[in-house]
């Protein structure tokens, strides 16, 4: 995709795969104003995935982007993408419930949010786990707002080159059947 970002329109209905530059690797969509999915894959929480994200998104200058949420977990994540430049900067602050426990999170968190509220009250909160990282945008694709076919299936091997390289959307960006 071939574009130039400069407002909040533009950002919006646009899916991302980025690059931390400690290897973890994340596929984010910006569903719409104050919506955002993601499937993880890469890092402490590798299989994660989550749609219907409530967020606080804006622009703080032409082309730069600010998003940030938290999540059932505790989990509080600030996100500020420059795609113009393909570049990202996010910041996780992880409860250590979640470090200690990661797996208790590795699944589709929307079907679990009880015991992800549960864990969050039964295990520790503090210290959290700071992860601040840049990141490289690796695909940027013109997935249009509220497209429930972006990130609808638990991450597998290979998805993202799927992605990539054509076979997974088509050219309306709705999913290929397998």
């Amino acid at each position: 995709m071939t574009k130039t970002f400069k407002t909040l329109d533009d950002f919006l209905g646009t899916h991302f795969i980025y690059t931390y530059d400690n290897g973890w690797e994340y596929e984010w969509y910006a569903k719409n104003d104050h919506t955002v999915d993601y499937r993880i894959h890469g890092g402490m929480v590798a299989g994660r995935w989550v749609t219907d994200q409530e967020a606080h998104i804006a622009m703080l200058t032409e082309g730069i982007y600010k998003v940030a949420w938290t999540e059932p977990t505790g989990t509080d994540v600030a996100l500020d993408f420059v795609p113009n430049e393909l570049k990202l900067n996010g910041t996780i602050f992880f409860p250590k419930w979640v470090q200690d426990h990661p797996e208790i999170t590795v699944t589709y968190q929307n079907e679990h949010i009880d015991l992800m509220e549960e864990s969050r009250e039964k295990y520790e909160t503090y210290p959290k786990l700071v992860v601040p990282e840049f990141a490289h945008i690796t695909y940027m694709g013109n997935a249009g707002q509220n497209n429930e076919d972006v990130i609808s299936e638990a991450p597998y091997d290979g998805i993202v080159d799927d992605i990539r390289e054509g076979r997974y959307f088509d050219a309306d960006y709705k999913r290929i059947n397998k």
